[in-house]
């Protein structure tokens, strides 16, 4: 008599199913075009991979998707790692992305062209929409990362250029994962915890995954929103990324973006030297002229025709001094508005109020500390507020 044949669960099915394939696709790279992308409010992205011939849906964690140095978007072509897992209430299969890359450079040229586009439709790139960069800004905003070259070369065009400005840095990632958002928020800090009347967006040159983060979207729309006039500086002068459309004013390299942003003293210092040596030229000339005239105040004029002279002489001094008086009173109101000027320049440079701000000096030995390892440890040291001074000492 023939055995009767075991009669397996739809459960036991799926988990024989479900141990085979997640054994045997333990860790697999696949290939394809992203179709029915979704990124959940819980931070998870769901999504399909397709070609000519199927489909497999996916899904990459919250955990995992901050490594991801782009924004998927539909069309794009990209090549993941991950394992093929089974959900059993559904009976349905899926891949379970642990990194995703796109297939090649031209998939992200693609998406620059997308987003491109489309921002351009909006609007974004508008000439009418470009605010003012200030001539002689007092405060300077800068949103870069501070361990690169690219800083430091900003920081010594500033000192050498105009070293009245202020420069507040806002540190921000400026390459790969989770760059993009480190920049928005470097922006919205200098925005709402600064007094900077222009922002200095960028970094140095590289690769277009490099900059890849200047031309995500919402870095784009935060430069686009911001209160603040924005100079973008990224790259080398044949980079063009999505933030230099977007930004006020588009410098080719970040250092060009800070000569942009400032004056130079010695053009300020050839100007208000030309204006001395117009006011002396004037001053001496007026003097000269009034000079010829008391000449013809002469003791032969005045017996040749006493009273016709003395009325005409009278006239004569009145005008001069009329004359006189016009000079001085323009030389002054010139020198007063020069003299505001640079008493703002010193006024925002003053250490008591940058130290009213919150910030404080520390001093150690009688030198000012400039960086945590230039303090000496077991050392007493002195920490100077805007009211008082106080001493510490590191452990």
């Amino acid at each position: 008599m023939k055995a009767e044949q075991h009669i397996l669960t739809v459960g036991e099915i799926t988990s024989s199913i479900k141990e085979i394939l997640e054994e045997s696709f333990d860790d697999i790279l696949i290939i394809g075009e992203i179709s029915n992308y979704k990124n959940h409010y819980s931070g998870h992205w769901y999504f399909s991979l397709k070609d000519a011939d199927a489909q497999i849906n996916c899904v990459m964690w919250r955990s995992l998707t901050q490594q991801v140095f782009f924004s998927p978007s539909d069309g794009m072509k990209v090549v993941v790692r991950g394992k093929l897992t089974v959900y059993p209430p559904r009976g349905n299969y899926q891949i379970d992305v642990r990194s995703m890359k796109p297939a090649g450079v031209g998939e992200l040229q693609q998406a620059y062209e997308k987003l491109k586009q489309k921002l351009f439709e909006e609007g974004l790139f508008a000439e009418e929409k470009k605010r003012p960069v200030p001539v002689m800004p007092s405060v300077i905003g800068v949103a870069t990362s501070v361990d690169g070259a690219a800083f430091r070369d900003m920081i010594s065009v500033a000192r050498r250029r105009f070293p009245l400005v202020e420069i507040i840095i806002s540190p921000c990632k400026v390459q790969g994962a989770g760059a993009a958002e480190s920049i928005v928020e470097a922006i919205e800090q200098l925005q709402n915890e600064s007094n900077a009347e222009v922002i200095i967006v960028g970094r140095g040159g590289g690769s277009i995954e490099d900059l890849w983060a200047f031309n995500e979207e919402i870095v784009a729309r935060a430069i686009a929103n911001s209160r603040i006039p924005v100079i973008s500086g990224v790259g080398h002068e044949v980079d063009f990324t999505i933030a230099d459309f977007v930004a006020d004013m588009r410098a080719p390299t970040p250092t060009a973006a800070m000569e942009l942003a400032t004056p130079d003293k010695a053009m300020l210092i050839d100007i208000l030297e030309k204006f001395q040596s117009d006011v002396d030229s004037t001053i001496f000339n007026v003097l000269n002229q009034y000079r010829q005239d008391l000449n013809e105040y002469s003791p032969v004029a005045l017996l040749r025709r006493p009273a016709q002279s003395i009325n005409l002489n009278f006239q004569k001094l009145d005008y001069a001094a009329y004359k006189l008086h016009a000079a001085m009173e323009r030389c002054y109101t010139s020198y007063k508005n020069t003299l505001a000027v640079l008493s703002s320049s010193i006024s925002a440079n003053n250490v008591q109020k940058i130290l009213k701000k919150g910030f404080v000096l520390v001093e150690q030995h009688g030198k000012f500390v400039k960086n945590g390892a230039d303090l000496i440890p077991d050392t007493k040291f002195d920490i100077i507020f805007h009211d008082k001074k106080i001493s510490a000492q590191q452990q």
